[in-house]
């Protein structure tokens, strides 16, 4: 009998940027393997940062169905909403896609729905508030998306450790050490509840002295900046564009339309998939529902 196969695609957050072992990251995904199976699971990870849904697709995805997992964890999206190019139709034909061939290759889907980088950087309203709509929007497709497909979903943006800072590295987007190990408490809870994860969970507290204030300072003032430019540097004209739009809205009154106009274009997204007919949009938890799909 082989050793149950764990795969995971993504971007930083799967890479495990936020929790260094060495000269390297180790992350969530890596200490979820370590509890999975008895031989130890096959792990391979394929996440990379700055990934977006199209390079999930397109590269990560070929490589990740030649290896013929038994468990795949997709989490990806955040960077999507930090281009210009963002398309909210074009993630969730991705990210369909993604999650098919895996369910036609019998894996368990990992998936989860993640908090909006404007929030977790404290950014004013004005220019928040449309990275959050764009969050929200891959957020539902997401959730939607794993209903569909019967992924092992982690709602995590609601979770409480969320908003705790000790929860986070010193950039804010991605978790330290304690947050990866939340990541993977989670996944493992509902492993185990299906019968796949059959080994011990990770331990919550960390194994290593979290960074020392010098430390974490000196990462975000070089790595850290760059990481931010990077991952930035073709959405900031995009960005002082919304803002202006929505500052225009909430003048007037009418900052509703914009949540209304991000449901609308959702409900379009999913209404677009192939596939059997949707019974109707659900929104993600706790927030308004979108209209129905036509």
């Amino acid at each position: 009998m082989r050793p149950l196969r764990y795969v995971a695609l993504g971007d930083s957050l799967t890479e495990g940027v936020g929790d260094p072992v060495g000269n390297g990251w180790r992350g969530w995904a890596a200490l979820l393997a370590g509890g999975l199976s008895e031989p130890s699971a096959e792990f391979t990870n394929l996440a990379v940062s700055g990934a977006q849904t199209r390079d999930v697709l397109e590269t990560q995805l070929p490589a990740a169905l030649a290896l013929r997992p038994d468990v795949a964890s997709v989490l990806v999206g955040v960077n999507d909403t930090l281009r210009s190019t963002f398309d909210i139709e074009k993630i969730a034909e991705r990210l369909d896609r993604v999650y098919a061939a895996f369910t036609r290759q019998g894996a368990a889907v990992l998936t989860a729905c993640l908090p909006d980088p404007g929030t977790m950087l404290g950014l004013p309203g004005v220019l928040g508030n449309p990275l959050a709509r764009r969050q929200r929007a891959v957020n539902t497709v997401v959730h939607t998306l794993s209903e569909r497909y019967g992924a092992v979903h982690l709602h995590a943006v609601d979770d409480v450790w969320i908003m705790d800072r000790a929860m986070w590295s010193a950039d804010r987007l991605h978790p330290g050490e304690r947050g990866h190990r939340q990541i993977a408490l989670r996944f493992h809870g509902m492993l185990a509840h299906r019968g796949i994860a059959t080994e011990t969970a990770p331990s919550p507290e960390p194994e290593f002295p979290p960074p020392t204030k010098s430390a974490s300072l000196l990462w975000l003032a070089t790595a850290g900046t760059a990481w931010v430019i990077r991952r930035c540097n073709d959405l900031l004209p995009q960005l002082l564009g919304l803002a202006v739009d929505e500052m225009r809205h909430r003048a007037r009154g009418t900052g509703g339309r914009l949540d209304l106009r991000a449901a609308q274009e959702v409900s379009r997204a999913l209404a677009a998939l192939p596939g059997p007919a949707w019974p109707g949009l659900r929104s993600v938890p706790g927030r308004q529902p979108a209209p129905e799909a036509a």
